[in-house]
């Protein structure tokens, strides 16, 4: 629900690494640095998801290949987790300069493992998640096993890694025995949030524990239940997001960037744009607000918003809501609570003055609750009130839509 932008930026040998700059509608409340696992990309599904569920929130995310990954520039052959970790300090870097960030870092498998690590060298950041990290960067062995014998004789070898073939040395197998991520935890002086599949068969659940224990306070653990190491079911690698966004509020968010308060009389443009997430999914940006409009999963949509018409039924019943406290506030009248139910069908009406004979037409049906000590009377006049709403005027008597072309800059 922002921009996402392809950026470079120049890694810990100078080699230039690709990056996205996923930034949301308005000025974000804190900048998060996102470290993928381990041979994979900044494009991999759960980046992608935990990204735009974090931009969701106005939190801006920069994610990026490690060098010789993804479309980063550089020898994977001779990186290891130190260059990892001194990728991400480089990438913090560019971040601060650019954006004065990050304040969150998040690390997913052995990109967890690397960001606790590397915080201790990025002294902006104010709290640190890990998404089924290891507690031990040798942890990633187990996923060569089969060729350690081969690198430690022959001082490297080919290996298959989520079916791409990839080189790796003898240093790789002598740095990441070397890392130091348990004691690196114990000494980091953030909040930690670690987060983990009780089910991931990559890296057991026994690491969020040693990383949980080490850990000093405040740190929380977040079970992601149902789960698998990548994130692949639908809807799990989101959820991660919307729950990082939720525990790294009280510690990342700048209260400057807080919307400013709508000014009365100022009539607000609303606009309308796809996000590129689904097929029909639209961000919806009032003024300071955005929200998100989808059609149902059964017509092709992702069902992650409400539908056109429910925004249309959202604005009739917050309308007469709205009408219904005004008169009773200006009347001085004990109304102490309203609650209003919308239904939309298409339907024949024989009472449509201006409809064509045998045609269906939009129908809104209106429940109205209204709570207080009001008499009969009072509450008849309110609910003769609630059809004097702008709103219901405006659906009952038709309204005007005038249409032109935006230019764009390449028309």
């Amino acid at each position: 629900m922002g921009q996402s932008n392809r950026i470079e930026f120049p890694g810990h040998d100078g080699g230039l690494l690709a990056a996205r700059l996923d930034t949301p509608v308005f000025r974000p409340h804190a900048w998060a640095l996102f470290a993928h696992c381990f041979s994979c990309s900044k494009d991999i599904y759960a980046a992608r998801e935990i990204t735009a569920a974090l931009v969701e929130q106005r939190i801006g995310v920069l994610r990026f290949d490690f060098t010789g990954l993804g479309n980063s520039e550089g020898d994977f052959s001779n990186t290891n987790f130190t260059t990892n970790v001194q990728d991400l300090v480089a990438a913090a870097k560019w971040l601060e300069e650019a954006h004065g960030g990050p304040q969150l870092l998040i690390g997913h498998s052995l990109g967890g493992a690397a960001v606790i690590v590397a915080a201790h060298d990025i002294p902006q950041v104010k709290a640190v998640v890990t998404i089924g990290a290891p507690s031990d960067a040798a942890h990633v062995i187990k996923a060569i096993r089969t060729h350690v014998e081969q690198i430690e004789d022959e001082g490297e070898a080919e290996v298959q890694l989520a079916g791409r073939p990839f080189v790796l040395k003898r240093q790789f197998l002598e740095d990441v025995r070397g890392a130091k991520v348990t004691e690196a935890v114990g000494g980091l002086k953030r909040p930690l949030l670690v987060m983990h599949a009780p089910l991931d068969e990559t890296v057991g659940i026994e690491n969020a524990t040693n990383l949980f224990v080490a850990a000093r306070h405040p740190k929380s653990f977040i079970s992601l239940d149902k789960a698998d190491h990548l994130l692949t079911s639908p809807g799990n690698a989101q959820r991660a997001g919307k729950l990082i966004a939720v525990w790294a509020e009280p510690y990342v968010f700048d209260a400057g960037a807080a919307m400013p308060v709508q000014e009365a009389g100022v009539t607000r443009d609303v606009v309308v744009r796809e996000t590129g997430r689904s097929k029909y999914e639209n961000a919806v940006v009032i003024g300071d607000y955005v929200s998100i409009a989808d059609e149902p999963i059964d017509v092709g949509g992702g069902g992650r918003g409400p539908d056109p018409y429910e925004y249309v039924a959202a604005g009739l019943g917050a309308c007469t809501s709205m009408t219904l406290r005004m008169y009773a506030d200006r009347k001085g009248w004990p109304l102490e609570h309203v609650a209003v139910s919308i239904t939309h069908s298409k339907d024949y009406v024989d009472d449509c003055l201006h409809c064509e004979e045998g045609r269906k037409i939009d129908v809104f049906d209106r429940a109205i609750t209204i709570e207080g000590n009001l008499n009969a009377d009072q509450r008849a006049r309110m609910m003769e009130i609630a059809d004097k709403c702008p709103v219901h005027q405006t659906l009952e008597t038709g309204g005007h839509v005038r249409t032109v072309e935006t230019p764009t800059k390449s028309t």
